[in-house]
């Protein structure tokens, strides 16, 4: 048994080597997932084979070791060999290999449950949700709000609240499920959403948008155009570069399941949502690549909603919820 399980301890170990190296594309969910049913497996022959079976040769030693003491006392020798007193206790310690997986059930198992149905952590890559979300942000997603799914295959088991406009939600990225991103809700199914001069428009109403201060990206030292947007109920804000054109670059070239549902045109974008599916748009609204470029995001691809930057370490003050 030790033999096999350094062989699962390594090829665990290369695949997230692997992974780390970009050498493979690694999926966390698959992984934790595996460690969790094979530390199970351990767990459980630990606990009705392994155990047992050491109880019984440490009770065996324990009972013997009383037989030679007695029959020594007889003999008026009372002093005893120590080493032999703790030789039980030996025969009763788990192997290293048995502490590597049966030892690590508990703390994977609750980890893989939190994950799984109730919050998973996420760090944000890029600026495209800037300014409600820095380049650094470590978040947490709710995985219940929208009804709770099965691990690995996201199948959904419950219905859960329907996402809403102004929602930020992290989702698999459509062209490539394997990678998560993260954008705001801004059309759900059945709406007309249009993205003309800069301006979005839902189902014919206009977006209530008002300037605010303009924004300092300290990662370009630009100053950007900041305004007060309401998305639904949600209060945020959004970011517009005046020096970007309003056409969608590449536009003649998009070939996304639903395009037929969109007409491209030298002022943005206009599309009407499909059944099952959601049109996200990131906050920095001229630096993300979101459903204007790359189509609508099924249900199916949904994760969990964004709700609490829980650490930047670049600046402790951006701990707290956000919307």
């Amino acid at each position: 048994m030790a033999f096999i399980t350094s062989l699962v301890l390594a090829a665990f170990a290369a695949y997230v080597g692997a992974w780390y190296f970009n050498a493979i594309e690694g999926n966390f969910a698959l992984l934790l997932f595996l460690a969790t049913v094979i530390t199970g497996l351990y767990w459980l022959a630990e606990r009705f084979y392994f155990l047992p079976r050491r109880e019984q040769a440490a009770a065996k030693l324990e009972a013997s070791l009383i037989d030679r003491n007695a029959r020594l006392a007889e003999q008026g020798i009372k002093q005893v060999d120590t080493a032999d007193a703790k030789a039980s206790e030996r025969l009763l310690m788990q192997p290293w290999w048995l502490d590597w997986t049966a030892g690590l059930f508990p703390v994977i198992l609750v980890v893989f449950l939190l994950r799984s149905f109730l919050y998973e952590p996420f760090k944000i890559p890029s600026g495209s949700m800037m300014p409600t979300l820095l380049t650094g942000d470590l978040i947490l997603v709710n995985k219940f709000t929208y009804g709770l799914r099965l691990p690995v295959v996201n199948t959904k088991i419950t219905e859960g609240t329907p996402l809403a406009r102004g929602d930020v939600v992290v989702f698999r990225y459509p062209p490539k499920p394997s990678m998560d991103y993260i954008k705001r809700v801004v059309g759900i199914p059945g709406d007309e959403v249009a993205y003309l001069n800069k301006k979005l428009t839902i189902n014919g109403q206009p977006v209530s948008k008002s300037p605010a201060a303009d924004y300092l990206d300290s990662e370009s030292m630009r100053l950007l155009k900041q305004y007060d947007e309401k998305l639904g109920d949600k209060e945020h804000k959004i970011l517009n570069d005046e020096t970007t054109p309003s056409f969608i670059p590449g536009a003649g070239g998009f070939n996304f399941p639903g395009i037929e549902n969109c007409r491209y045109t030298a002022e943005g974008v206009v599309c009407k949502v499909p059944p099952g599916n959601y049109f996200m748009m990131g906050d920095n609204r001229d630096n993300s690549a979101d459903s204007r470029f790359w189509g609508f995001v099924p249900d199916k691809n949904i994760v969990g909603r964004a709700f609490f930057v829980w650490m930047n370490f670049g600046d402790l003050g951006r701990i707290g919820p956000f919307q």
